[in-house]
């Protein structure tokens, strides 16, 4: 791939089919989003209503007159039921009734009906036609978002075929390394066929077991998707077996062949080989994938940042933002460092590191390059620009943390990521300075005022930004925040895509709106494939972690007489660790959960501090090897002839730094973050 290709801001080089997926997937995009807003715009349609008509959740526009009689005489009324009693010979226990009981029930009733028939001309004063179409729409509204709950998972199940199916026929799923020949492509695509054909497998098992279960219908109808969606990944890789690109040259297979195999399709053959052979659980593969449909809103959420993401790429904020310390002539090592402070906060907005790599990664190699970096320094502070982040707000990571685990919460994990992101920030910049040299700024004269004047061009999208913000909340009374962020930035993006799109950076016969449009569809396609690789590849790493949930050895690690909870940190770091060389950030996150966390926490690790060890141990192992997650995302980005030309010169940490460098980092961040805090509360 042409990192330059992937930033460039246009959608002309789009091919006609990439922006087809592109429109329909920025449209299913679009009806999630207002399908999540639904119950905020709810919300505040019965606000309006209250302030509008006094009572409104009590007033009916179709309100009939009581059938009630107001006036009644009540003597004359007891008089008539006392003398229409008869005595029941057969009833041991009748009795007259009571006068003054039957006086009082029926100046009860009259005191009722005079309340509905005052109720009534209350309601008719305000029972206006604007009341009827006003409360047409909430109650509309209401039953709509009632009677599809299940709506989500069947939207997220259409994303997903869609995105990953997009992924397939362009090849783009995450591997160690692309195939260089025709046999390593067949390869790849035997593979995955084979595993999307287990997964069919598996799936039919799983019907086997529904169909002996009552009540299982709506679980039936998911599993008969999913099993549609994996017959036409089936059907893809067949196609692209027999078809071989013809630029692929001939040659056959060797020791390193195995690389190409998409990092799903390797855990998928792992998690089914345990389930089939180890465990005879045929189903296991197909119930542990399911559970994505069980968090469908959170896996939406994810794609919504991967289009955030997308979104920022094809406009001119990342160039805007790097010309602010252009004048300041940074040498290569300070810029590096300006970086990695200065990208934590947007990769907080994209949702997870990888997303931020794949949106602005190009554009940092490039000013790193452009700054005398060598190739090996802009490799390792590109993978780790999108990694400091993931601790800030209002990064869905830590929501989703937060959300299936109930003893930590947001603001917590916030406040303490904050702190850590300094540490680890600094702890790169003092590195860095120090291996590098020359890392002393030389800012020509003026150049403060330079600067300053390079904040103007930033001033219009500043504005924009929050004036949709503002005007979310005003309409829905949605405000801003980690919870909200996933469903409010799309749209703050798609207005600054639209304001980007000026006379200077399109076409002559364009007019804005066809710019806009086309730049949107544009990053939905770069979107789809995105998407599709890390669905597939968090949904295989779920089914990965089924392996630790059903097995032992997570009591093997925590035995019930291991009492000591520094011992209990030791083998956390190293588990979690582990975990994040192989797994996504989020399949990590629902595996820990489920397994290493209670255990952990009942031996006296403070929850709040448990997760905070995980989340840095997570980054660290996604940019360590064997597999380094951001380091193939950044090679996705800039191309693997960059990767492939990084010099091999100097010394042992100069020819390694790509990957020395973030474990330098963050290995010393995550000792100190896991061992430290234990000194106040674990002695």
């Amino acid at each position: 791939m042409n990192w330059r290709a992937l930033t460039a801001p246009a959608a002309r080089t789009l091919y006609p089919v990439h922006k087809v997926h592109g429109a329909i997937l920025l449209l299913l995009l679009f009806f999630t989003l207002l399908l999540g807003m639904g119950n905020s715009l709810h919300s505040r349609l019965l606000w309006v209503g209250e302030q509008t008509w006094p009572n409104y959740y009590l007033l009916n526009p179709d309100a009939t007159e009581p059938s009630c009689r107001l006036e009644m005489n009540v003597d004359a009324e007891v008089r008539k039921r006392m003398n229409a009693y008869t005595p029941d010979p057969d009833d041991l226990f009748d009795a007259p009734p009571n006068p003054e009981a039957i006086r009082i029930s029926l100046e009860r009733n009259l005191a009722l009906c005079a309340e509905k028939h005052s109720a009534y001309q209350k309601n008719a004063e305000q029972a206006t036609p604007a009341l009827g179409v006003f409360k047409t729409v909430e109650q509309g509204l209401a039953t709509f978002l009632l009677d599809n709950i299940e709506l989500t998972k069947y939207l997220f199940i259409a994303i997903f075929a869609m995105a990953a199916a997009v992924a397939a026929l362009d090849a783009d799923h995450i591997a160690l390394r692309l195939p260089r020949n025709r046999s390593e492509w067949r390869l790849s695509q035997a593979v995955q066929f084979v595993v999307n054909g287990l997964m069919v497998f598996s799936l039919n098992a799983y019907l086997g077991r529904l169909a002996s279960s009552p009540g299982a219908e709506s679980t039936a109808t998911l599993q008969y998707a999913w099993t549609g969606v994996f017959g036409l990944f089936m059907v893809i890789n067949a196609v692209r077996f027999l078809n071989v690109p013809k630029h692929i040259r001939k040659g056959g297979l060797a020791l390193s062949s195995g690389l190409v195999v998409p990092l799903y399709s390797a855990m998928g053959l792992i998690a089914m080989s345990y389930f089939f052979f180890v465990d005879g659980y045929a189903s296991g593969l197909a119930i542990y994938f399911g559970m994505m449909s069980n968090l469908s809103s959170m896996f939406i959420n994810i794609g919504l940042y991967v289009l955030v993401g997308m979104v920022l790429k094809q406009t001119r904020l990342p160039e805007l933002l790097l010309n602010v310390i252009k004048p300041f002539n940074l040498p290569a090592p300070m810029l590096a460092s300006v970086i990695i402070f200065a990208t934590a906060f947007p990769t907080a907005f994209t949702g997870a590191s990888g997303i931020f790599i794949l949106a602005v990664g190009g554009v940092v190699y490039d000013e790193l390059r452009r700054a005398g970096a060598g190739r090996q320094l802009a490799l390792a502070t590109t993978a780790m620009s999108g990694s400091l982040g993931v601790v800030l707000n209002p990064c869905l990571l830590i929501v989703v943390v937060a959300a299936l685990n109930k003893e930590v919460t947001t603001t917590e994990m916030y406040d303490w990521g904050f702190w850590v992101f300094i540490m680890s920030a600094s702890l790169f910049s003092l590195i860095v300075c120090k291996t590098e040299g020359n890392w002393r700024p030389r800012p020509a004269p003026g150049a403060l005022n330079a600067s300053l004047q390079q904040l103007k061009p930033l001033l219009p999208y500043v504005a924009l930004a929050v004036g949709v913000i503002f005007a979310i909340y005003a309409v829905l009374g949605l405000s801003f925040n980690e919870y909200s962020a996933p469903l409010i930035l799309p749209l703050v993006m798609l207005a600054l895509v639209f304001l980007d799109a000026d006379s200077d950076s399109r076409e002559v016969d364009e007019t804005r709106f066809q710019a806009f449009w086309g730049r949107s569809c544009a990053a939905a396609s770069d979107s789809a494939v995105h998407i599709g690789a890390l669905l597939a590849l968090i949904g295989f790493s779920i089914c990965l972690g089924g392996i630790l949930e059903r097995s032992d050895i997570v009591h093997a690690l925590f035995p019930e007489d291991l009492t000591s909870p520094w011992f209990a940190m030791l083998v956390i770091v190293f588990m979690l660790t582990i975990i994040g060389m192989v797994m996504d950030p989020f399949g990590a996150v629902i595996l820990v959960s489920a397994t290493v966390a209670q255990p952990a926490i009942q031996l006296g690790i403070d929850p709040l501090h448990f997760w905070i060890v995980g989340l840095v141990a997570f980054e660290l192992g996604y940019l360590s090897p064997p597999v380094a997650l951001n380091h193939l995302l950044t090679r996705q980005v800039v191309g693997e002839s960059e990767v492939l030309a990084a010099e091999r010169v100097g010394s042992f940490w100069h020819r390694y730094e790509r990957l020395l460098l973030p474990v330098a980092v963050m290995g010393p961040t995550l000792l100190l973050v896991a061992f430290v805090p234990m000194l106040f509360y674990a002695i």
